[in-house]
């Protein structure tokens, strides 16, 4: 039997009619036929399918059933139904509070999963969240997340499941904490590293202010590799303002072979020792014992530190005197799947006053199951059979990711002194195969953007040839290590630059719109970008050639241009700086540069129909420029426009600063810059973000239209 789940919004009317399963999406159309609903399982008879086989794809694709088909059951979720916000949480029992957090947990499984993006984070985040809302006072306590994936559960009970659907749509929720969104997200979340910097600086902004609301962040694995936390963790001991800091530790490592022995164990004394550690009169008592050894003199008082820190760096978990150098008060490791050990901690930490910052310690663990006698059988086949939850089955399209990969390792093979440095939230897949293939010429830092570019600096004084793989929204965060430690020595780093331009769903967080323009400032760098997937490997060939400076080229998410390409070895460039020409017209002339040369096209495609002939050119580079090509663009036509997916500053800015000091604009030639919009664009399809920033085929085309003085023609074409 396959299985489908359907989710609407507590108190709304569903409207069913059938199901429409492809290999890319399913929908539910509207008819006549309701249902009052919470969460629903939907069976599908599986009678009326078959498997399909084929190279990249394997999976079961089920024939549009009939209205018979359906059966529906409701999985109750009797306390999540009562919640509306986090006052509801405060006279729940313990054992009321951990049912509310299976059915949040199931709840995230159903909806989530279908997002075809990564929840675990949030999964394991759901007590700790629960926790959290029943012991303290949002939004009056300021609770802030480092990271947006652990914050689904945080958005469910704080008057947002109703539009958990929409996350990552189009006006839809964003997937991370947002101050425009809503009054519980004190500080928007991002790129992580940030929630104790914003929290010191409130729980500063009230010790002046003389209030007396709480400050809680909540920290993970991932951001501690990040040297803003720690800086964050010395000026909150050093400020020694009131506020609690959280670290959700699920085990995540960048080895890819943890030792099971170095994990924090979770036990009866862990759990005793926390509590004891978090206890008021202890903590009373041990601030008492700080102000006489104090008094009786300095010698004694360190004395008793040390003594004090000795002591509890025996009955803590190994490293765990690092915080307390920072000058936070440790306490853990706390069972972060334990309702009653987590409220416990959290009431005590929250009764204090004055006693400085805290951090607490929490193990979770991403696999944590919905408890056993509140699974359903339907739940259970929605989470372990690869089939029934993968329903909307999806092929898999060759990115540009995969094809730069595949060239890197086709010029790793060549050159032994290739070797690849990654940093970033996320390791892209495709990246996974150099690491396999050359496992002792692979670095991943995580999120120490600045620490790999420096990095990367000394690899290439030492003689080899790194590639410095980060996405474009996270390059920013390592610019200054770009300028001084890079570009104003003139070292060859070469910089791949991933996810640039829009990213669709991801939205203005993981947008790489700013590349083009601070890169390409730089005196020293090469900035380049490939127009389609060959291109890409003609200029990895060319960055592994270049010795003598540091390069950069950018490329976007999603599929290649070709349908069948295949990996080829790729051509250095013969002269850095060269453009092409790729059709040729009379009446106006299109320079794209990036991905936006395959819109040009489209364009070209467009405007031919009308009878206008088209120039499109390729400009590859940003720096150095094509000088020739573009003195023989503004020659030849009457109009040039530039096109690229980035800010306001880049390539356009370029050809605007040649075109200028060179008398172009002097004579016959208008010019017009096409970029994205200056502002941030939020959640929607990358076709839909395309559209709205006006760098589509059509735009392209229209805004030809109206140059050429063809208005109505450029109104019809949008409409």
């Amino acid at each position: 039997m396959g299985t489908a789940l359907a989710q609407c919004p507590l108190g709304k009317i569903a409207h069913y009619e059938k199901l429409r399963v492809s290999p890319h999406k399913m929908e539910l159309s509207s008819s006549n036929n309701s249902f009052n609903v919470g969460l629903l399982t939907m069976k599908l008879q599986s009678s009326s399918s078959y498997t399909i086989m084929s190279k990249g794809y394997n999976g079961r694709i089920f024939a549009l059933p009939d209205v018979e088909d359906f059966s529906w059951e409701e999985v109750p979720l009797p306390i999540l139904d009562m919640v509306e916000n986090p006052i509801h949480l405060k006279n729940l029992s313990p054992k009321e509070l951990k049912q509310l957090a299976d059915e949040i947990r199931l709840e995230l499984s159903v909806i989530i999963s279908k997002k075809e993006k990564a929840f675990k984070a949030s999964l394991a985040a759901v007590e700790l969240t629960v926790a959290i809302h029943h012991v303290f006072h949002a939004p009056m306590d300021k609770i802030l997340w480092d990271m947006g994936e652990q914050t689904y559960a945080h958005k469910i009970l704080t008057g947002r499941r109703a539009l958990m659907h929409t996350m990552r749509e189009k006006d839809g929720i964003s997937s991370f904490t947002s101050r425009s969104e809503s009054e519980y997200d004190p500080f928007g979340s991002g790129h992580g590293c940030s929630s104790i910097s914003a929290g010191l600086g409130m729980a500063v902004a009230r010790d002046i202010k003389g209030k007396r609301d709480r400050i809680v962040t909540v920290i993970t694995n991932a951001t501690t590799m990040a040297g803003q936390v720690y800086e964050a963790m010395g000026s909150a001991g050093y400020f020694d303002s009131n506020m609690v800091v959280i670290l959700n530790d699920s085990h995540k490592t960048l080895h890819l072979k943890l030792d099971e022995s170095s994990k924090t164990p979770i036990n009866a004394l862990s759990s005793t020792l926390s509590k004891f550690q978090s206890n008021k009169s202890f903590r009373k008592l041990r601030e008492a014992a700080k102000g006489v050894t104090k008094r009786i003199g300095r010698g004694v008082h360190e004395l008793a530190a040390k003594v004090d820190e000795y002591a509890r760096g025996m009955i803590g978990p190994l490293g765990s005197t690092l915080f307390e150098e920072l000058g936070l008060y440790y306490i853990g490791p706390v069972d972060g799947h334990n309702i009653e050990d987590l409220i416990s901690v959290l009431r005590e930490v929250a009764s204090l006053d004055s006693m400085g910052p805290v951090l607490i310690h929490v193990i979770t663990d991403e696999n944590h199951k919905v408890a056993d006698n509140f699974k359903t059988e339907t739940a259970i086949k929605q989470q372990e059979d690869p089939h029934d939850s993968a329903l909307p089955c999806r092929i898999h399209q060759k990115t540009y990711s995969d094809c730069f990969v595949e060239a890197l390792v086709m010029e790793a093979e060549k050159d032994t002194e290739i070797v690849t440095v990654h940093a970033g939230m996320e390791m892209e897949k495709s990246l996974q195969i150099f690491q396999e293939v050359f496992p002792d010429r692979f670095f991943d830092v995580g999120l120490a953007e600045q620490h790999a570019v420096t990095f990367s600096a000394g690899l290439s004084c030492g003689g080899l040839k790194p590639f410095c793989v980060i996405p474009s929204t996270f390059l920013q965060r390592a610019y200054d290590q770009v300028v001084h430690d890079v570009d104003r020595q003139r070292i060859p780093v070469r910089f791949v630059i991933t996810s640039a331009g829009l990213v669709g769903s991801e939205g203005p967080t993981q947008c790489g719109a700013f590349d083009i323009t601070y890169m390409s400032c730089l005196p020293n760098m090469i900035v380049m970008a490939p127009s389609d997937e060959e291109e890409l490997v003609h200029m990895v060939a060319t960055a592994s050639h270049v010795n003598d400076r540091p390069v950069c080229f950018r490329y976007p998410r999603g599929a290649i241009v070709g349908v069948n390409s295949t990996a080829s070895n790729g051509v250095p460039i013969e002269q850095i700086g060269k453009g092409r020409i790729l059709a040729e017209g009379k009446d106006i002339a299109l320079l794209g540069y990036g991905s936006m040369v395959q819109n040009c096209l489209k364009a070209h495609s467009v405007l031919s129909k009308l009878g206008i002939e088209v120039t499109v050119a390729d400009a590859r580079f940003c720096k150095p420029l094509d000088i020739n090509l573009i003195r023989q663009l503004c020659e030849n036509h009457a109009f040039l426009i530039t096109v690229e997916e980035g800010s306001i500053g880049g390539f356009g800015s370029h050809v605007a600063q040649f075109i200028a000091l060179d008398g172009q604009l002097d004579s016959k030639i208008k010019w017009r810059p096409i970029v994205l919009p200056d502002m941030y664009i939020e959640n929607a399809s990358p076709d839909e973000q395309l559209s709205y920033a006006g760098l589509t085929g059509h735009h392209i085309a229209a805004t030809a239209l109206s140059l050429l003085g063809l208005t109505r023609e450029a109104l019809l074409l949008m409409c």
